[in-house]
């Protein structure tokens, strides 16, 4: 048996709409990177953009257990001497919601061109409109409710 490895022209990209609103934060990442390298899809290869576009909605209302609004970090550099800047989740989630998710999703992507490509395919944003309605966006199924916090 061959190995199938999928054309371009074969391709077929849809849009998903994902609400953010009461959701963990890390499921709901994880769930948006595999759509996003296409681990959904019968043809998936590592090496090729096969994902779904991701448009989330609500990214204010996403949850973070534990002790994580404040015990969680976020680090970068400016790129100057003594450029180190930090923030903690809580105000970075206050002040700009959308970066906590996009960060979450980043982190589960691969980390070369592919998966900038693949970060360039999720639209994010803080309140439940979006510019996307002409894509038609499906609703992404996420994981039950009932399942996520304490459930067995």
């Amino acid at each position: 048996m061959k190995t199938y490895h999928p054309h371009l022209e074969e391709i077929q990209q849809r849009w998903y709409l994902v609400d953010a609103k009461d959701q963990i934060l890390g499921r709901v990442a994880s769930r948006i990177a595999s759509v996003l390298r296409g681990k959904h899809k019968p043809m998936f290869a590592p090496n090729v953009d096969v994902g779904d576009f991701v448009v989330v909605v609500n990214a204010e209302k996403v949850i973070l257990t534990g002790k994580k609004l404040q015990d969680k970090v976020y680090h970068w550099h400016t790129g100057y001497p003594g450029g180190l800047r930090s923030v903690t989740a809580r105000k970075l989630l206050k002040d700009h919601p959308e970066r906590v998710l996009k960060l979450a999703v980043k982190g589960m992507l691969p980390k070369n061109r592919l998966g900038d490509a693949l970060l360039k395919k999720l639209k994010v944003y803080v309140g439940p409109t979006h510019p996307h309605q002409a894509q038609k966006p499906e609703l992404l199924p996420l994981v039950s409710k009932d399942r996520q916090v304490g459930s067995s």
